[in-house]
C-alpha cells in the first residue's frame, strides 16, 4: 500500500519529539515508515518541504474561536496565545515553523483574521500587515528561547550562577535585574511582552479608535 502524505507528517512529528530537529532526517524518516527513500521523496522533495508541511499543521487550530467582529486586541492576544501553545505542543516546534514560507489555507486564514481586525480598527494595509508579522516574530522568538531554556535546564542553572557572579562584580544594573531576567515563569514573561506589543500597536491607531 502506498504511504500517504499525512502519514509521513505524523511520523515526522513523532521523530521530532524523540530526537529533536537535528535528529529528523529523510533517511531516518524513511526507515521509521519502513519505506524506501524514493517513496518519501514522492511526497516531499526535501527536508524543507517536509518542514513546511509540518509547520502548516501547527496552524490548523489557531484563531478558531474568533469571530468576524472580535475586537482587534482580543484577536492579537488570542492568535499569539494560540500560536505559542501550538509551537509548544512539540519539541522544537517553534524552530520547525521559523524560516518556513507556507502557502496554505491555514496561513492565509490566520493572517487574514489578524490583518482584518487591525484594518477594521483603522490601520492601513501596510501597518496591519507589519503589525501582524511583528506579533508572529515575537511569538516565534520567545518560544524558541523558551523551548531551548527548558531543554537545557540543568546547564542553564550553572550558567545562571556564573552570570550572577560576573554581574555582581562588574555590572550593577544588570545584577539588579537578574531575578527578573532569569525568572522561569514563561507565561508571565510572554504576557508582559505581548502587553508591550499591544500597547505599541495601539499608538498606531487613529485617535477615534
Amino acid at each position: 500500500m502506498r504511504i500517504q502524505r499525512e502519514q509521513v507528517v505524523v511520523a515526522a512529528w513523532a521523530l521530532l519529539d524523540e530526537g529533536g530537529l537535528e535528529g529528523l532526517t529523510m533517511r531516518v524518516l524513511a526507515k521509521a515508515l519502513s519505506i524506501q527513500a524514493p517513496s518519501l521523496y514522492w511526497h516531499f522533495p526535501g527536508k524543507q518541504a517536509l518542514l513546511d508541511a509540518m509547520a502548516d499543521t501547527l496552524l490548523q487550530d489557531v484563531a478558531r474561536t474568533l469571530t468576524a467582529d472580535s475586537p482587534w486586541e482580543t484577536v492579537v492576544r488570542t492568535v499569539a496565545g494560540d500560536l505559542r501553545r501550538a509551537f509548544l505542543q512539540h519539541r522544537d516546534g517553534a524552530r520547525v515553523y521559523a524560516g518556513t514560507f507556507v502557502v496554505s489555507e491555514h496561513t492565509l486564514r490566520v493572517s487574514d483574521t489578524v490583518i482584518g481586525s487591525l484594518g477594521r480598527a483603522g490601520l492601513g494595509p501596510r501597518d496591519a500587515g507589519w503589525a501582524t508579522f511583528t506579533v508572529l516574530d515575537y511569538v516565534l522568538g520567545f518560544t524558541i528561547e523558551e523551548q531551548g531554556f527548558t531543554a537545557q535546564a540543568s546547564e542553564t542553572t550553572e550558567r545562571a550562577r556564573a552570570l550572577r557572579d560576573l554581574a555582581s562584580a562588574s555590572y550593577p544594573h544588570a545584577a539588579g535585574a537578574l531575578d527578573a531576567i532569569l525568572d522561569r515563569d514563561f507565561d508571565r514573561r510572554f504576557d508582559f511582552g505581548l502587553d508591550l506589543l499591544v500597547a505599541g500597536i495601539r499608538t498606531r491607531m487613529p485617535a477615534s479608535k
